[in-house]
């Protein structure tokens, strides 16, 4: 089975060489794995959380779309989407925060650093602080528990927020245990409860200055804004030591070797390193890594400027991906309402309200996991009537069940004495749990008969 891996990219500024090297290639790389089902978005209402500047956001939306997209992310492979493309996020937040102790977000690292700064000067403790940074973990465990995310790439520095999403998942899933079955008749708990993947081995590059590269010490090789030039601008300004061109250098201590080695092959890095300890000199040396990430780099600086010239593709990509996205989300939250009462109301009755049998309905469930698209259908009294095959796409999903409820009497062929499956032509579409004989066979039979008679009517 597919381990479903999610990363979320804030859209706050402009990809940088660190980004690529530390986020941007392993993800990618990563997504291409035939065990993974990867999930990537634009974490733009994060982004709001501390940047209020609207036309900053709205180009880094744009630059870090087109800077995975040319970089090789294949859309079709991965579900790539903006976050505020997704409804059921924010309300999915909201059903998460009715859970989330206060204590708990009282311990987040993000909010006690501010508040502790804050009284370090003297200051109102909660000065400048807005709900959004208090609650950005509750929008994070939305994020992964909406999609039911095994796995979540980060740094030790996010692993609290993992955690957190952990115990919110099983907060909700204790609190609403017996509704979510009798809403859903499936045993097993609604969230399945993330583990932090973190990243060990990934490469932290320095910057201009020697610290990490970071916009926040402004200290950043541009990964394809400006160009060649600007890259090459920006080596150049790389701190060195003063030793001339033919006086032996140290490699291990330099910013530019630590660069060049992300880039190079282990042969190439150390021939680097041996032509500095001989007394390459620094201009030269520089000249060498800029020409190294070009040559890497080059094809991808190119495609991103053809996709930064047509935003309408890209626009499309993201909505298509969150068409995707949106095959699971949907059904999801529409279980997830049932189960906290916010689902459709019953007829009046004479007994206040309960239903009567004969207004329950069946129910077709459309979801994604790690193998395809897939649709559950239930019986009105919410017993499972069969599980489809998965398919490649939404589409040919749609096409199928569009397929079924059009038809007349279905097409049923018995497996066995304990499962039938449900055919479209001569194709198995989707098949039955195992029944205890024959007769609870038959009798699930029949009931997948008006199952879809009531769907049609």
């Amino acid at each position: 089975m597919n381990s479903r891996v999610l990363t979320g990219i804030t859209t706050t500024g402009t990809p940088h060489l660190g980004n690529y090297v530390g986020a941007i290639r392993p993800a990618i790389v990563a997504s291409r794995s035939r065990d993974v089902d990867a999930f990537l978005f634009l974490a733009d209402y994060h982004a709001l959380v501390k940047c209020d500047e609207p036309a900053r956001v709205a180009r880094s939306r744009l630059e870090i779309a087109a800077t995975w997209l040319a970089c090789g992310l294949d859309p079709q492979r991965v579900t790539f989407y903006r976050q505020s493309d997704i409804p059921e996020i924010p309300e999915l937040t909201w059903l998460l925060t009715c859970v989330a102790p206060k204590g708990l977000m009282n311990r987040a690292h993000a909010y006690k650093a501010a508040v502790d700064a804050n009284s370090e000067s003297g200051g109102d403790p909660d000065a400048g602080i807005n709900m959004g940074l208090y609650c950005y973990p509750v929008l994070m465990s939305a994020d992964i528990l909406l999609f039911n995310a095994q796995k979540v790439p980060v740094g030790r520095d996010q692993v609290q927020h993992i955690e957190m999403a952990r115990d919110i998942g099983q907060r909700f899933n204790h609190v609403y245990a017996d509704a979510w079955r009798r809403a859903t008749g499936r045993d097993a708990a609604p969230f399945a409860l993330p583990e932090a993947a973190i990243e060990e081995n990934v490469a932290t590059l320095p910057g201009l200055d020697g610290r990490k590269m970071s916009k926040s010490y402004d200290n950043t090789v541009p990964l394809f804004e400006g160009g060649s030039k600007a890259m090459r601008e920006a080596i150049a300004r790389i701190v060195t030591d003063s030793k001339a061109p033919g006086e032996p250098k140290d490699a291990e201590g330099s910013s530019l070797y630590a660069i060049y080695r992300a880039f190079a092959s282990e042969p190439r890095a150390i021939a680097y390193r041996e032509a500095l300890s001989q007394g390459l000199g620094w201009g030269e040396a520089k000249q060498q890594l800029a020409d190294l990430i070009d040559g890497e780099l080059g094809e991808a600086r190119e495609r991103y400027a053809q996709l930064m010239a047509r935003p309408d593709d890209i626009e499309g990509i993201l909505r298509a991906g969150a068409a995707k996205a949106r095959v699971i989300a949907t059904p999801f939250l529409h279980d997830l309402r049932e189960t906290v009462g916010l689902g459709a109301l019953a007829a009046p009755t004479k007994n206040h309200g309960a239903k009567k049998a004969a207004d329950k309905r069946a129910r077709l469930a459309t979801f994604r996991d790690a193998q395809g698209f897939r649709f559950r259908l239930f019986a009105a009294d919410g017993e499972e009537l069969v599980l489809s095959r998965a398919f490649d796409n939404p589409q040919a999903l749609g096409e199928c069940t569009r397929a079924l409820l059009a038809a007349g009497d279905p097409a049923i062929e018995t497996i066995g004495d304990t499962q039938y499956a449900l055919l479209d032509g001569a194709e198995r579409v989707a098949s039955s749990p195992a029944h205890a004989d024959r007769g609870a066979r038959d009798a699930a039979m029949q009931k997948l008969r008006a199952a879809l008679q009531s769907l049609r009517s």
